[in-house]
């Protein structure tokens, strides 16, 4: 008998199931954190992974998840008070991977409007705007976009930023455009980032969408994050009260505190991408047949699964350090920029191997890796470049910026 014989004839025997949590890293959550890590993990694969391949190919968001969405009580995880579910760093990170885990777009949406939107209020908002907005958007009553990047100014949004602010009184009028920016053609308020004609400084400010001058073009012919509803906003003469003014924020060091802090999420979400590809490859190298064996038992096979292991468990140790100084009030900007930029470049090795183990099958939607390695483009480029990110930790290691 031949080992081909061998694997053809031998019954079916229990397999190891296909988990990337190879070094355990859930069991650091305290029971209820796990509670809601599993709540969510049962959502996204009982809810979101029978339809999002049909979603992500004809460009459209599934409205229909949002009930049971909203159900799940974890939008403002990281914030405490004003209605929302409050929680560790750590809890948020598992939160976001068991998204990125089935669908990154899902996990883009919600970091979008509870950590982009919701974070900008509660950290740079004054108590009143707070109370208006915080609770309504913790429930998802209200969903909230950040606008920032713009068609000509995306790294160099810092000192380039073009949309500009006049006030008037105590009137706002802005003038600009906004690119890439995700749930602004459906969501209710935009969190704009401006610069004040006057005193040459970037300031935030609160409009709703249906507010005269605010005008969105949803950005059609993407080849990552389909399901992300981006949208092109166009600011003209767009007046805002005074009252919608950011009040704590001042300048782009405002800024950069809400993006420091949703840049380690983008972390998390890359591990998520790379283990929800990891696992899908995984499962089909231990059914598909070739030469009368799965290809799971080949070691060229085995290699590439023991690379996307590697990959995914030391991003996730990374990410999980980085919550914890999160949580103990120590994280600083170059700890979430070489998360980011660490995690995000393995995460696109691991779904390039992915694909590859799948070979011609690695392109299509129905066995989901394909969609895991168009998105994980986007995660590479989004919440800071790994230049960027580069020069973030360099500027801090060296004590020199090479920024120009």
């Amino acid at each position: 008998m031949t080992p081909a014989d061998t694997f053809a004839r031998k019954p079916s025997a229990r397999l190891p199931e296909a988990d990337g949590d190879f070094y355990l890293f859930s069991r650091v959550l305290s029971e209820e954190e796990n509670r809601i890590r599993l709540k969510v993990r049962a959502f996204m694969e009982q809810e979101v992974q029978p339809i999002i391949d049909a979603y992500w190919e004809r460009d459209e968001f599934p409205f229909q998840l949002l009930p049971k969405l909203k159900a799940l009580n974890i939008a403002g995880l990281l914030f405490h008070g004003y209605g929302c579910p409050g929680g560790s760093a750590a809890l948020l990170g598992f939160v976001t991977l068991e998204m990125a885990r089935v669908d990154a777009s899902i996990s883009t949406f919600f970091g979008v409007h509870t950590g982009l939107a919701m974070g900008s209020i509660y950290l740079c908002g004054s108590e009143e705007q707070k109370q208006k907005w915080l609770p309504r958007m913790a429930a998802m009553e209200k969903i909230g976009s950040f606008a920032l990047t713009e068609p000509d100014v995306g790294s160099g949004v810092a000192g380039g930023l073009t949309t500009t602010a006049k006030r008037e009184g105590n009137t706002w009028v802005l003038n600009g455009q906004k690119k890439w920016i995700g749930n602004a053609t459906w969501g209710d308020l935009t969190i704009v980032w401006a610069r004040d004609v006057d005193d040459g400084q970037v300031k935030g400010f609160i409009v709703e969408n249906n507010t005269s001058g605010f005008h969105v073009e949803k950005i059609r012919h993407k080849m990552a994050l389909r399901v992300v509803q981006n949208g092109l906003i166009t600011l003209t003469d767009c007046r805002v009260d005074e009252a919608d003014r950011l009040q704590g924020a001042h300048s782009f060091k405002d800024t950069a505190r809400v993006l420091v802090m949703s840049r380690g999420g983008v972390a998390w979400e890359s591990v998520g991408c790379a283990r929800g590809a990891y696992e899908h490859a995984l499962r089909y190298a231990q059914t598909r047949m070739q030469f009368g064996r799965p290809i799971a038992s080949f070691q060229l096979v085995q290699d590439l699964l023991f690379r996307m292991l590697c990959n995914i468990t030391s991003s996730q140790s990374l990410c999980l350090r980085l919550s914890q100084l999160q949580d103990q009030g120590l994280m600083r900007d170059e700890h979430a920029s070489l998360a980011k930029g660490v995690c995000t470049v393995r995460m696109r090795e691991t779904v390039g191997w992915a694909r590859e183990l799948l070979g011609a099958n690695g392109i299509l939607l129905d066995q989901h890796v394909g969609r895991f390695f168009a998105d994980a483009e986007a995660l590479y480029s989004y919440e800071g470049t790994r230049e960027m990110n580069a020069l973030i930790v360099g500027r801090s290691i060296t004590g020199f910026s090479a920024f120009v």
